[in-house]
Parts: C-alpha cells; sequence; structure tokens
C-alpha cells in the first residue's frame, strides 16, 4: 500500500481526526468555489466579506453535522452504507446553510449554486472515503486466505459481515443449495450453487468451507455433512443459535464441527418436565464439578434455575475455569442464582457431610472419578479409594444430610469389566445399591451410559491432534466398537434419571448402534479435508496405524449385564434388574478392601473384585501395576 497511506493507517487517532477535518474544510470551500465557477464561467467574481460569511458558515455547518453524525468517531477504513449516507444528510444541510446564509449576508450566491454545490461536495467529501475504504479493502484482502461459506441465510450474511471487518480470512464465495438465492450479491460476495465447487476452489483456492446452517434439523444437517464430507476440503462451523444467544460465541467464532456431526446420529432429545423435577428452585451439589461430565451437567442445571448450584472439585483450576464459566453463563442468561466453589475430595466424608448442611442440599450428581482405564490399571488403589470409596463417603454424608436424590454416574465398562476402572465403577453401583435397601430417605439412582464424545481422554480430541500433527491417527484394533453419546445428552440423562428413578435403580440409555471406532477416524480425516493414506492410495495425508488393545481394554463394550431390562417414562431410557448384595455382606467386603488397599496389596483387591459380584474378569495381558 501507498507509503503516505500506511503512515495515516499507524497516526494516532487524534492525527487522523484533525487530518480529516482539515481535509473537510479545505474540500467545502474549493466545492462552494467550483459550484460559483461553473455557474459564472468567465464572468467575473469579487469575493468580500459578505461572501466569506457564507463561506464559513457552510463550512462551519458542514463540519458540525459531521461531529453530530460521529463521522470524525468512525474509523474511516471500515467506512459503511450508514455512514455514505450520513455524508448525503450533511451535505444536504451545508447546501441549505450556504443558499441561506447568501439571503442573510446579501452576498452574491446565485440561486443554482448550493445545487451545483451539493453535487460536488458529495464527490469531495465522500469520494475519497469510499476510495480510500476499496484501496484499503483491495490491499486488505490479498493478506487474507480464502474461504467459502455455506450458507445465504441469515447466519451466512452475520458470517461475512464479521469476516470482512475481521483480520484472519476473507469469505471469497458463499454456496447455498437455494436457486433463489444463487446469484445473490451479499456484501460484494456473489451466492453461488455447490455444484460450482469445483471451479471456485481452481479459480479461489480456499482453505476452509464454513457451514454457516443453524436453521436445519439435524437429520438434514448429518445428510449435508456426508455430501460435503467428499469435498477436499477442512470443513469447519459457527457456533448454534443458543450459544450465540448465550454469549458463549459470536458468529465470528470459526470452529470444528460439532461432535454430534461426527457421531453421525441425531442427540436423543430430553423431557423437559424431567430436566427441572429434581432442580429448579432447589439446591444442587455436583461432585467432580471440573470434568467434562460435571461441568456440563452443572450448566444444564443451570438452564434449570436452581436455588443454589454448588460446585465440587478437588482441582484448583478445574474449579476455578468452571466457576468462571458458570459465572458469566448465570450474567448472560439474567439467572438469579447462587454459585458456590468448593474445594476437596470426595473421599473426606466430614467435608461433604459439612457442605451439605450448610447449603442444606437437595440433590447430589456424583461424577468424580477417576476414568482412564490405562492409568487405573496403573494405580489401582489410588482407583479403588476415589471409586469406590469416594463414592460411599458422599453416599453416607447424603443419608446423614437427608439429601433427597443422589445420581451416581456409571459407565458401560462396569457391565463384565476387564479393567480395575469397570470393576472399581460396577462396585460403586453395588455400594449404592446397599444403601439403597437399608434406608429409605435418599433416593440413590446409577446412571449407566457409553463413552462420551469430545470428554477429556476421549477419541475425538486425539484423533483432532494427530491429524493436525500429520498423523498418524492411532486406532487399537480394526474391529473395536464402542457406544457414544454427547456430553449434553449424557448431562441430560442423568439429570432425567434422577427425576424417575426409585431406589436403587441402574439406567441405562438407548444408544442404537455402536460406533466402529475405524469408521470414526475416517470420517474426521475426510471432514478435516484430508485424504487417508493406505496402500490403495499412496498419495494420501494421514495414516491410520493400528497399535493393539490395551490393558485391560475390549473390542465390544455393554449396556447390560443381563436381559432383565424394563421400560421407564422416557422413551430412550431403560432400567436394569441386576444382582446386587444386601448392606451387611457389603459392609464386609469393603472391609477387606480397605485393608487390602491401606497395605497396598493389589493381588488382594483383585481376589476382592473377583470374588464380588462384579462380573470382573482379570485378563492375561495386564502388566504389574507400580
Amino acid at each position: 500500500m501507498f507509503t503516505p497511506i500506511k503512515r495515516l493507517l499507524n497516526a494516532s487517532r487524534r492525527k487522523k481526526r484533525f487530518v480529516t477535518a482539515t481535509y473537510d474544510v479545505v474540500a467545502v470551500m474549493v466545492s462552494i468555489y467550483l459550484a460559483i465557477f461553473f455557474r459564472l464561467g468567465a464572468t467575473p467574481f469579487e469575493f468580500g466579506i459578505e461572501e466569506a460569511g457564507s463561506f464559513l458558515a457552510t463550512v462551519f455547518a458542514t463540519v458540525f453535522c459531521f461531529i453530530k453524525l460521529g463521522m470524525y468517531r468512525a474509523v474511516l477504513r471500515y467506512m459503511t452504507l450508514p455512514a455514505i449516507g450520513h455524508i448525503f444528510l450533511a451535505v444536504g444541510i451545508s447546501a441549505i446553510t450556504l443558499a441561506l446564509s447568501g439571503f442573510f449576508f446579501k452576498s452574491f450566491i446565485p440561486r443554482s449554486v448550493p445545487f451545483i454545490y451539493a453535487g460536488i461536495a458529495i464527490l469531495t467529501l465522500g469520494g475519497p472515503r469510499i476510495l480510500f475504504r476499496t484501496l484499503y479493502e483491495q490491499y486488505y484482502k490479498r493478506n487474507k486466505p480464502n474461504v467459502f461459506i455455506y450458507g445465504a441465510g441469515a447466519t451466512g450474511r452475520d458470517l461475512a459481515y464479521a469476516l470482512i471487518q475481521g483480520n484472519e480470512y476473507h469469505p471469497a464465495a458463499i454456496l447455498d443449495d437455494d436457486s433463489a438465492k444463487v446469484g445473490q450479491i451479499m456484501y460484494g460476495i456473489r451466492v453461488y450453487h455447490p455444484s460450482e465447487f469445483d471451479g471456485l476452489r481452481s479459480l479461489y483456492q480456499p482453505v476452509k468451507l464454513l457451514l454457516a446452517i443453524n436453521n436445519v434439523t439435524q437429520g438434514e444437517r448429518l445428510r449435508l455433512l456426508e455430501k460435503l464430507a467428499h469435498w477436499p476440503i477442512e470443513i469447519q462451523s459457527v457456533p448454534s443459535v443458543e450459544d450465540i444467544a448465550a454469549g458463549k460465541n459470536s458468529v465470528a467464532d470459526i470452529k470444528d464441527l460439532d461432535i454430534a456431526d461426527l457421531l453421525g446420529r441425531a442427540p436423543v432429545e430430553p423431557d423437559p418436565a424431567l430436566l427441572a423435577k429434581q432442580i429448579t428452585n432447589k439446591n444442587v451439589l455436583v461432585t467432580g464439578a471440573g470434568g467434562s461430565i460435571g461441568l456440563e451437567i452443572c450448566q444444564q442445571a443451570l438452564k434449570l434455575k436452581p436455588a443454589k448450584l454448588i460446585l465440587f472439585e478437588l482441582n484448583e483450576y478445574n474449579l476455578y475455569r468452571a466457576h468462571q464459566t458458570l459465572s458469566k453463563m448465570r450474567i448472560n442468561l439474567a439467572l438469579n442464582v447462587q454459585l458456590v466453589a468448593a474445594l476437596g475430595s470426595v473421599q473426606k466424608e466430614h467435608r461433604l457431610s459439612k457442605l451439605m448442611a450448610t447449603h442444606e442440599i437437595n440433590t447430589v450428581y456424583h461424577t468424580a472419578a477417576y476414568k482412564h482405564v490405562p492409568l487405573v490399571e496403573d494405580n489401582i488403589v489410588e482407583g479403588i479409594r476415589n471409586n469406590v470409596f469416594g463414592t460411599l463417603a458422599c453416599a453416607n454424608a447424603a443419608i446423614a444430610n437427608k439429601v433427597e436424590s443422589f445420581t451416581l454416574i456409571s459407565t458401560d465398562k462396569a457391565v463384565r469389566p476387564t479393567n480395575i476402572m469397570g470393576a472399581s465403577k460396577r462396585l460403586a453401583e453395588l455400594v449404592l445399591q446397599a444403601l439403597a435397601d437399608k434406608q429409605s430417605q435418599t433416593t440413590f439412582t446409577m446412571v449407566r451410559f457409553g463413552n462420551v464424545l469430545g470428554s477429556s481422554g476421549s477419541v475425538v480430541p486425539l484423533f483432532k491432534s494427530q491429524i493436525r500433527a500429520g498423523g498418524p491417527v492411532t486406532v487399537t484394533h480394526p474391529d473395536i466398537t464402542r457406544y457414544f453419546m454427547l456430553i449434553p445428552e449424557a448431562a441430560q440423562l442423568v439429570i432425567q434419571a434422577s427425576a424417575i428413578g426409585h431406589n436403587g435403580q441402574v439406567f441405562v440409555l438407548d444408544m442404537g448402534e455402536p460406533v466402529k471406532i475405524l469408521d470414526l477416524a475416517k470420517r474426521m480425516i475426510k471432514l478435516m479435508g484430508l485424504r487417508e493414506k493406505n496402500a490403495n492410495n499412496v498419495d494420501g495425508d494421514i495414516e491410520i496405524k493400528f497399535t493393539g488393545l490395551r490393558p485391560g481394554e475390549k473390542l465390544y463394550e455393554e449396556l447390560l449385564i443381563g436381559d432383565n431390562v424394563e421400560g421407564t417414562g422416557h422413551e430412550k431410557i431403560m432400567t436394569a434388574c441386576e444382582e446386587k448384595l444386601q448392606w451387611d455382606d457389603m459392609t464386609i467386603l469393603l472391609s477387606e478392601l480397605d485393608s487390602c488397599c491401606h497395605y497396598f496389596d493389589v493381588e488382594c483387591i483383585k481376589r476382592i473384585l473377583l470374588e464380588a459380584p462384579t462380573g470382573y474378569i482379570q485378563p492375561t495381558n495386564t502388566k504389574k501395576p507400580a
């Protein structure tokens, strides 16, 4: 860009305003002189005090109008259509001032001069501004990578405008299936039919395709993504309308595709009445509130307007982050909910009991647990302490404080477990079932579901980082499958189960067909605009490498131990009737298990898990834990 323009761009705001105002004064005076010159031609014109008064009055009126209309507060390089309208308005007032001043000062201003002046002033005042904006925009476009926008609706228009004003991407074209929109021009960007993608891609060489569609059903969105997945371009999307309305994101916050898009199925819709039953106007405690599931439960609960929401978390940073997120959400939604951030371990029963008593807790969601299979396999004692005895401490505190509802987050790995993490969660279920039979004032329910897409430690963030690093993407086995659900789905299921549960029930979600991990990896590679590298495509981008099953890992996960399953009031939630222990027997088991943990006797712990009705099957390929 020209050196004078660069200097002006880098000057201070005050200097820019001074230069602009000085130019406007000169431009108005020159415009008046030219208007008179064009009107009189070669006829001599005497410039006296009266004419000077008209000139000054017109200059003053023009600059005053520009100040009042905010023309000197606006950033010149971002001047938009309303600013051009302001120029027309100011010039109109200026022309009227010129005409009136000729009458009051009795200066020689022919009647046609104000009209000629108006035309010239629009050119001298507006022309340089438009030229400056055009030069800057053209220069700026060359320094921003091109992107395509899919969707010419309101979201697409807002996104295009935000990108034009921003400094990251330049929207080169908009694509839309609606033939009525094809050919339209939005902020200087043409709308094309998707069939023209190949030609447009060769012309503009976009780096991304930004999906700007929020007003379609999940099924329509999935069908669209299935079509776009074959395009050789990375696909990202704008936030949902709900996130924008809640203040979580703006329309310009480009992000990777929603996890729901990778799942390949529509999410399970919640029942609003069930969601509200155990939360609205009640005091709610969430353990493990800084984790993926815990934070999502807190966010879902906050929307349902509890009286208090207590966040209980061992990790200080995770608690701080969760409290900040929820505080911002509370402000954006204008909610009058008391948020309490409480540090502590779920193994400290006295701490939990005092917390529940102080805040008169009605509902507890127990999400705190060690859940990563290999880590728990290598740290068996701490896994049992946290997952089993931590659950027992929380449950005892709830009973002591007459908590109405207590819901445990369990896992499909608790079904016929082949690893310590799954066995510990199954034993935690048995503890709550025994307590449910022992007393009736606190209703204990357990919610068992599959893997949660997007949670910490899930395959999705791992695959994304591997793809961005150039691969390879690591899959343990070509046939490994898992049940998947979304974080919001998991949180909503937990909340609804607590509302429909009877004491001691285990709930599972009808999650449809399990997902093949290999298919998920291939889908992610495609949607990130890359190609799989294999024997049939040696020129591909990302290789998929099989690493072998990890200790305690199964090819297939299950949600039910037996076939004794009943329906509930929710069409997608089932309840399982499974073997359990009486409290007297459980007390003996826990006492022995506690002793084994105290002496770090891992073999003793495994023996108890094998003898208890956990269904634990000790794998043959486990290594000795540290």
